[in-house]
């Protein structure tokens, strides 16, 4: 997806840790939350999640992306929210989503086998957009929220 000239377009990663365990409940609430949000602000992005962690790629126009992000630092269901990296762009990663998610599982062997000490928290900014990435290249299943 081309971003518009005329607007500075950014990415945003960010990882944080999950308050309580991560349940499809919570995360069904984050998705749909997200779903509503995002279409109408022109903003798209991945969710990974699991062994205890969330760490996500927000793409839009960039008051908008910093609005958002400020929003999910003070949501109650995240805790330890860190910015892993942040640069302006001219193309989008994850343009045909308004939320994708990708489920983070000890057992995937794309997690275990080539990222085996994948820890977001002490991994670079690169490190995890490729991990990102890696996971849908690998064909990871993703699950689209539902319009």
């Amino acid at each position: 997806m081309r971003v518009p000239s005329h607007s500075i377009n950014v990415r945003l990663l960010y990882v944080s840790r999950a308050v309580g365990p991560q349940t499809t409940t919570m995360t069904t609430s984050i998705l749909a939350q997200a779903q509503a949000h995002n279409q109408t602000q022109g903003i798209t992005g991945v969710l990974c999640q699991g062994q205890g962690f969330f760490f996500q790629v927000i793409e839009g126009e960039r008051s908008r992306v910093s609005t958002l992000y400020r929003r999910i630092c003070a949501d109650a269901r995240h805790q330890d929210v860190d910015l892993l990296h942040y640069e302006e762009i001219n193309e989008r990663h994850f343009g045909q989503w308004s939320m994708a998610l990708v489920h983070l599982s000890v057992d995937d062997p794309m997690v275990r086998l080539q990222h085996p000490d994948f820890d977001p928290y002490s991994a670079t900014g690169p490190q995890v957009m490729q991990q990102v990435l890696d996971l849908l290249e690998a064909g990871q299943p993703i699950h689209l929220p539902k319009v």
